[in-house]
């Protein structure tokens, strides 16, 4: 990335070693630094902290937001419920990059470089933003794609087994996670889940729906939405939120307690927006209420779990599959939570990639063997016509595995393909 910088005798800023040139220098980062150093010829450099010190950021508060599930909706709804309050916040993450309500960039990488991030920082100072909320992926920690940034707030949703085929292992994707705690910043952390990660305790406060916490849920309903009072050290308070499932309920209390902590403000004041919050695309997305079919993300047996688990008293049918060129330890782990929550199952094609689609089915069956009502194809539009045909009344269709996904990537080429165009399409809605 090459930006225009004027600085002394400097034009231009890159953190590419292809892209120096008289006039430009050089962000040297984690990254780079083995590419940079084996350059023949001697050039200026300055690091990403010199770099945020000269673009003087420190007035903006930047919180991160880090967990196998739940980046995108706590970071979004943090978001929502601060520009209800009138608090001036950007977001960065996998679904773009905001300024105030103005998207000013299309969907990126969970966690782009620290060059890309501190442009977009710089962009939200100049708008006057007091806070920066942003996505941390595990891959982000393990590169220090962060370096130099001073969090306000670190916020902890939950770490489950995800993206081993980077890892290696659950026990190695869990220790990198916890390098985002293990220092005193002020940290918000998942009570219920915290036995998954070491951290520092020291500024560190919890939320929690069964353990005790700083943020505690008293009381819920999944009715309808999520009803449920919060009790913060004193004070109580109750919210009500369109979205659904369990698990959501954790991402409100995520959110709300971040809230509260950057801001100071009352924690009634703070649950009064969070109706106005109804989801983020793709993520437990309500496609079409009659029949009742539901769009989501979840790609791991985990985030299965999570999303079936939290509508278990509903009559479930569920399309999915699992990525190509992924962790394949997964898959039959995948099969057997749908078989433990869903009446009717469609495996199908995920983003098959480099692999063979019917490959990728036999792998997540073999956690389904002796299971009715399965029905396997790699065709993902033939699999949500069958599961819609099927849906009886009263019944719930949850589509999973690629959410607000555009795309399906087989054989190196994206094809158009979206799961929430395929349903309205089916239904000519």
């Amino acid at each position: 990335m090459k930006i225009d910088f004027k600085y002394k005798n400097f034009k231009y800023l890159t953190d590419n070693t292809n892209e120096i040139s008289e006039g430009t220098l050089f962000l040297k980062t984690a990254q780079n630094k083995n590419y940079f150093n084996k350059l023949t010829i001697e050039y200026e450099f300055i690091s990403p902290s010199e770099f945020i010190n000269i673009l003087d950021l420190k007035d903006i508060k930047i919180v991160g937001v880090t967990g196998t599930n739940g980046k995108t909706t706590v970071t979004a709804s943090i978001y929502s419920f601060l520009l209800d309050l009138d608090e001036k916040p950007a977001l960065q993450g996998t679904r773009g990059f905001f300024v105030l309500d103005e998207r000013k960039e299309e969907k990126v990488m969970t966690t782009p470089s620290i060059l890309h991030t501190l442009v977009n920082i710089h962009e939200a100072k100049l708008a006057k933003c007091k806070y920066f909320i942003m996505e941390v992926s595990s891959h982000a920690i393990e590169q220090n794609r962060i370096e130099g940034l001073n969090f306000s707030l670190k916020v902890h949703t939950n770490v489950t087994r995800d993206h081993l085929d980077y890892h290696g292992s659950i026990e190695e994707y869990r220790r990198v996670k916890s390098l985002f705690f293990a220092d005193d910043s002020p940290k918000l952390l998942n009570k219920d889940d915290i036995k998954h990660i070491t951290y520092n305790p020291i500024n560190a406060q919890s939320y929690g729906v069964d353990e005790p916490a700083t943020f505690k849920v008293q009381a819920f309903s999944l009715l309808d939405g999520i009803t449920a009072g919060i009790k913060h050290l004193q004070s109580e308070a109750t919210f009500y939120s369109p979205m659904i499932g369990l698990f959501n309920l954790f991402n409100l209390m995520a959110s709300i307690g971040s809230v509260v902590m950057l801001t100071g403000r009352k924690i009634e004041d703070v649950c009064e927006v969070v109706d106005n919050f109804a989801g983020v695309a793709g993520r437990m997305e309500i496609v079409n209420q009659n029949p009742l079919i539901v769009v989501d993300f979840a790609h791991t047996d985990d985030g299965m779990y999570q999303v079936l688990n939290s509508i278990k008293d509903k009559d479930i049918s569920v399309v999915f599959g699992a990525g190509g060129d992924r962790d394949k330890n997964k898959r039959p782990k995948m099969g057997a939570v749908a078989g433990r929550f869903a009446k009717r199952i469609y495996v199908t094609s995920d983003n098959p990639r480099s692999e063979v689609p019917e490959m990728i089915l036999e792998d997540i069956l073999v956690g389904l063997r002796g299971k009715d009502s399965v029905v396997a194809t790699p065709n993902r539009k033939l699999a949500i016509e069958m599961a819609i045909s099927e849906l009886e009344e009263n019944g719930i269709l949850l589509i999973l595995g690629k959410g607000d996904e555009e795309y399906q990537e087989i054989k190196g080429i994206k094809y158009p393909f979206d799961d929430r165009s395929i349903v309205r399409e089916i239904l000519d809605i």
